[in-house]
């Protein structure tokens, strides 16, 4: 899963640095105790992106998981409040096998989670608008009951040959 601040360059610009940081780490917040209280594994904050992922040995229904905590960010910056959220977020999600561990070499490395299906999730982030979940056929396919009549949607992904298949989950009102 990664979820994206959008509109961020314009708001550094607008508020300054230290209102920024603020403003992020009030997002940080929310996006953690969301992804946390869903079992999930905060990987990284990359400057106003939050990547995490699940693993089925810590959640059983992971794609349920990583669509729960995505609407609870998305209402935690105010969507489905009756008013303007205080941020806007857009949210990709795929589902799949990827490669989990340290990466790096001698003094600089890190834990994380590379492959084609992070790379993919990243790439549904970049298509979610603000209010927006943007979910794989694969994770679509485990929460289709909370979400029915959410029409599929056939997507360019930059990098991938075919076009690709997914689920738009609007928290606009």
């Amino acid at each position: 899963m990664f979820a994206d601040i959008r509109g961020s360059t314009s708001i550094a610009e607008k508020v300054g640095p230290g209102e920024f940081a603020n403003l992020l780490n009030r997002f940080y917040e929310v996006a953690t105790k969301s992804l946390l209280l869903q079992n999930a594994i905060v990987d990284k904050m990359i400057g106003d992106e939050v990547m995490a992922f699940f693993i089925p040995a810590f959640e059983k229904e992971t794609q349920v998981a990583a669509v729960r905590a995505a609407v609870a960010i998305l209402r935690g910056v105010g969507y489905k409040s009756g008013k303007e959220p205080w941020l806007s977020v857009g949210i990709g999600i795929n589902f799949g096998e990827a490669y989990v561990g340290k990466v790096g070499t001698g003094e600089v490395n890190d834990f994380t989670a590379l492959g084609d299906t992070v790379n993919t999730a990243a790439r549904l982030q970049s298509h979610a608008k603000a209010g927006e979940v943007v979910v794989s056929e694969s994770v679509y396919s485990h929460v289709a009951d909370g979400y029915p009549d959410v029409p599929r949607e056939d997507i360019e992904l930059r990098g991938k040959a075919d076009s690709f298949g997914v689920h738009v989950i609007s928290m606009v009102e």
